[in-house]
């Protein structure tokens, strides 16, 4: 008897409800994109796949995990499916604001990190991530966080338009971590999921040691406290909030959101004497009633998600061995969106394989306060497009999905352990499923 046959036979009625979910949740999420010519999205099916009754939920060397198939650039970096001619428009004008390249005169600076968004979102495509690192510092004494906000942190800004506001992490931090660039696919879908919908999947017990809770953050845009989803420690809520922190804090363009400068270092008189452009740098644009925080918003409002792979049997048993090990704990296969005043988000399925809440990673974590995150917490990283998004975690520190699974620590050690159990045929499926989703 083959391995798939064995997998597929030896299974609980638990296992068997879950791994119908997941296979239908990727089966839907194939479908809906093979079928959708690019600029047309098919009306969504009357009702979700039905839920089939009751409830759903050794290692050693050998050969190497599998590589990643190819990532087709070509079909990342698409419009979302079904946009009417004016959110394709938004989507347009927003792409281009995304590539602009600023200036000094433009108000680029005087520190920063990129000179365009683009500069740090272009693997595989537009709106992806890339190998670019940031740095974050801070002083942290047990579970108490110090940004040093006045030494000019946490963000460290690594390019300055004079050397003299070159800055430097200060003597006084004792926690120094590095980011990378999240990719923007899908993010329009996140940001349409209700609050209420991220809340019912906090515990109100650990279950396998997993507990999770909703990052609670006052949005910039409304004033109101909403559910965090953006960034690695989910300290935004919303896409206008996310475009504003990026465009002060990566590429130094003061906006009506965040219209304070950063000053080298914290240092006011150097800030004072490079800073030459009157702030809020990022201005209305008359003709459109926009500013270059909306258009940037309305990318990614606009960016449709990660193109999925075939499912094959490999993957189907791979997406077994991902719900029996307990990934799904976190990694929710399926969320859906709320009623929408844009046809494109309303009532969508969103495949993006997390429950965007924040998790004690344990040594996983970057020790870094932010938000209503602690410093042993992260957001579960959404796991679509995944093939595309090497090296993995938050700092690039696992070049490959297998190393990146068995560094996971904290709320994920119980399920990690399972991982170490499976044999390494296994362990491929189950990378081969993460590859294709």
């Amino acid at each position: 008897m083959s391995l798939i046959s064995r997998l597929q036979k030896n299974n609980g009625p638990r296992t068997r409800v879950s791994f119908v979910l997941a296979v239908a949740a990727l089966s839907l999420m194939t479908s809906i994109a093979a079928a959708a010519p690019p600029g047309n999205q098919p009306p969504p099916p009357a009702s979700p796949p039905p839920p089939p009754s009751g409830s759903g939920s050794g290692s050693g060397p050998g050969s190497p995990p599998p590589p990643p198939p190819p990532a087709n650039s070509s079909s990342f970096g698409l419009p979302l499916p079904g946009l009417g001619g004016t959110q394709l428009t938004a989507f347009n004008n927003g792409k281009t604001e995304f590539q602009e390249m600023e200036t000094v005169p433009s108000g680029l600076g005087p520190i920063f990190n990129g000179k365009s968004c683009a500069a740090c979102h272009s693997v595989p495509a537009l709106g992806g991530s890339s190998h670019i690192l940031v740095t974050r510092f801070g002083h942290s004494a047990g579970q108490t966080f110090d940004p040093l906000t006045s030494l000019g942190g946490s963000l460290l800004q690594d390019q300055a338009i004079n050397p003299i506001g070159l800055e430097h992490v200060p003597p006084q931090a004792n926690v120094v971590a590095h980011r990378q660039s999240t990719p923007l696919f899908g993010l329009g879908l996140i940001e349409a999921i209700p609050d209420a919908t991220i809340l019912a999947g906090v515990r109100s017990e650990p279950s396998d040691g997993i507990l999770g809770r909703a990052a609670m953050v006052v949005d910039v845009v409304s004033g109101k406290t909403l559910v965090g989803r953006f960034g690695w420690k989910a300290q935004q809520a919303t896409l206008l909030a996310f475009a504003g922190d990026a465009y002060v804090n990566e590429i130094g363009i003061t906006n009506r959101l965040y219209p304070t400068e950063n000053a080298p270092n914290g240092n006011l008189a150097l800030l004072k004497k490079l800073d030459t452009v009157p702030d809020p740098e990022d201005t209305v644009d008359k003709s459109t009633g926009k500013a270059g925080i909306d258009r940037l918003a309305d990318f990614m409002r606009y960016l449709g998600p990660p193109p999925p792979q075939p499912i094959t049997a490999s993957t189907a048993v791979g997406a077994k061995l991902f719900l029996t090990v307990g990934c799904a704990n976190c990694h929710t296969p399926m969320m859906s969106t709320g009623p929408n005043s844009v046809p494109a988000l309303n009532s969508q399925y969103v495949m993006l394989f997390s429950d965007l809440l924040l998790h004690d990673m344990g040594t996983l974590a970057d020790g870094i306060g932010q938000g209503a995150a602690g410093v042993s917490e992260m957001k579960t990283a959404p796991l679509w497009g995944l093939r595309a998004s090497a090296p993995y975690l938050h700092d690039g520190r696992a070049p490959d999905v297998d190393t990146a699974i068995k560094m996971h620590d904290g709320e994920a050690k119980a399920t990690t352990g399972r991982y170490l159990k499976l044999s390494t045929d296994q362990q491929q499926l189950l990378i081969q499923f993460l590859n294709s989703i």
